[in-house]
């Protein structure tokens, strides 16, 4: 039988070449390779190699502050990064505006499955999503800065029976890194106190068909036979190398925040009850307002920004959790899911199935309510959420998501920088205005593409503190003010376009500004008799 060996860290580093491309499979830190990365790091500051490598990685994986991602971002070490997230890594987006690195950004979803289609030789992944955003090559082609505009596309145009589709051209992988909780003596991976299932497999497969190696970094070694079949995610037979991790509090958390949870990985059920409501703050308002478009019964997904802060503690909040089923792009169904540098997991999830998979139910059938943050608005209901100014965070799952999805919520404010509001039962004031305009004439960065949100009839919804719009056919619509803001002054005088206004102009319900408040309940109870 073909077996893995079992090596050190510093082994593992000593057989990635310069120039070569590696691969990290994670989101946030969860299944990062801390002990390999951090090993990958110290050989490059302390001989200069590897250098010159082309990374890539679906999702954003980091915390701001360290990890994954980040011992990747030095100057030389990696020439080229194709990557689907970098807003939990300030040094990789500073290393892209300052023109440092080559840099190609895919949506998450798309790369996620592009591993299937390498896998398979097929001729690239074929795909609508990306088209008419930053992602289409007769826009940008993914290119994130200037250094990487006059390098080759990635991505082309095909047609197919009369219509144009997207082709996401094979990346070949030579050095793939995965994690796992277990490995056998035989090299069988399992992953069940990892708090995702991800896209091991696939991945694995499409870099074998390259001819390339995987090495998977395990909190524990365990002797043959002790892994149920079942719970095998990538048999020995795949696997080149193991290393067992150093220091598992360190380098094998669970993710950022915490090292092991069994609530987040299903091993354990947590309680619920008791958990205190989070401050009342614009985001929050922002929040409530958004989730009032939802009707009873539906599934729904969270992005990152004002909903991954606040919508997951609003649903717990509220007690709202049996009347919707809330998703992540990660694969959850359900639970709770945690926020800021802890996006993509959930505390009592009722499902986690792969990463990958989660993907062909979005751009597939359409997820039916998405909430979004977003970064900008202009007149055409083009959205922006993924450059601003000389930051590029990058998609994420947001195409692929907005792409599909049969209701768009975005999350915003107003105007950002330095805004300071109030709130209190008869509306919100604004004490200091934002310095940066959010309501452009024309978007940094296409991210969504209003001209065919409206040709699908999709139902896009644009909710910030202060005012509500709805894209239209002719543009977006203001639909909504908040009580206690001048129309003129604090709306229409901070915009650089004039919105199509309602005959029918409202006042945002003034309950949302409370410090408790339980009317999402009661709204969706009423939409339910309708």
């Amino acid at each position: 039988m073909r077996k893995p060996e079992f090596i050190t860290a510093k082994e593992a580093v000593s057989r990635i070449k310069s120039g070569t491309t590696l691969c990290t499979i994670g989101m946030t830190m969860v299944s990062a390779c801390e002990t390999i990365l951090k090993e990958l790091e110290n050989s490059f500051l302390e001989t200069g190699t590897p250098n010159q490598l082309t990374y890539v990685h679906t999702c954003g994986q980091s915390d701001r502050s360290a990890g994954a991602v980040y011992h990747m971002a030095n100057e030389g070490m990696t020439k080229r990064v194709i990557g689907g997230h970098w807003g939990l890594c300030p040094r990789m987006m500073e290393l892209i505006s300052a023109n440092k690195i080559e840099a190609y950004n895919l949506p998450q979803g798309q790369m996620a499955n592009m591993f299937h289609s390498m896998a398979l030789r097929e001729p690239g992944k074929i795909s609508k999503i990306g088209l008419g955003t930053f992602i289409d090559p007769r826009i940008e082609g993914g290119k994130m800065n200037d250094r990487t505009k006059p390098l080759e596309d990635i991505v082309d145009v095909v047609t197919i029976d009369g219509e144009e589709y997207l082709r996401y051209k094979e990346i070949p992988i030579d050095t793939l890194l995965i994690r796992g909780t277990y490995a056998d003596e035989n090299g069988n991976i399992s992953t069940q106190e990892e708090a995702m299932v991800l896209e091991l497999l696939p991945a694995v497969m499409a870099t074998k068909r390259f001819g390339g190696q995987v090495i998977c970094q395990v909190k524990n070694i365990v002797k043959a036979g002790t892994i149920s079949p079942k719970d095998v995610i990538v048999p020995g037979v795949l696997v080149d190398a193991v290393v067992l991790c150093d220091n598992p509090i360190q380098n094998h958390r669970q993710t950022s925040s915490w090292y092991y949870d069994p609530s987040y990985s299903g091993q354990a059920l947590a309680p619920e009850a008791g958990e205190e409501p989070i401050p009342l703050t614009v985001r929050k308002v922002i929040g409530r307002r958004a989730m009032m478009e939802l009707e009873p019964d539906m599934i729904i997904n969270v992005g990152t920004g004002i909903p991954n802060d606040v919508i997951g503690a609003i649903i717990a909040e509220e007690e709202i959790g049996d009347d919707i089923t809330i998703t992540v792009e990660s694969g959850i169904y359900g639970g709770v899911p945690a926020g800021g540098i802890d996006f993509g997991i959930s505390k009592n999830a009722q499902a986690l199935i792969p990463h990958d998979r989660q993907f062909e139910y979005y751009n597939g059938a359409g997820i039916d309510y998405t909430f979004m943050g977003a970064g900008e608005m202009d007149e055409k209901g083009n959205v922006n959420a993924t450059k601003m100014g000389d930051k590029a965070p990058g998609a994420g799952g947001f195409i692929d998501i907005t792409a599909r999805a049969k209701n768009v919520i975005f999350c915003s404010t107003f105007t950002g920088k330095g805004l300071k509001v109030s709130f209190d039962e008869s509306g919100m004031h604004i004490i200091e205005e934002g310095k940066i305009r959010k309501m452009v004439k024309k978007v940094q960065q296409i991210s969504y593409n209003g001209k065919i949100a409206g040709e699908m009839n999709q139902n896009m919804v644009y909710v910030t503190e202060r005012a509500v719009f709805r894209l239209t056919p002719e543009g977006p619509m203001l639909i909504e003010i908040a009580k206690g803001i001048d129309l003129q002054k604090d709306v229409l005088d901070q915009m650089d376009f004039k919105p199509l206004i309602a005959e029918d102009l409202k006042y945002t319900d003034t309950r949302i500004y409370l410090e408790k408040w339980s009317g999402l309940k009661e709204i969706l109870i009423n939409k339910k008799r309708r």
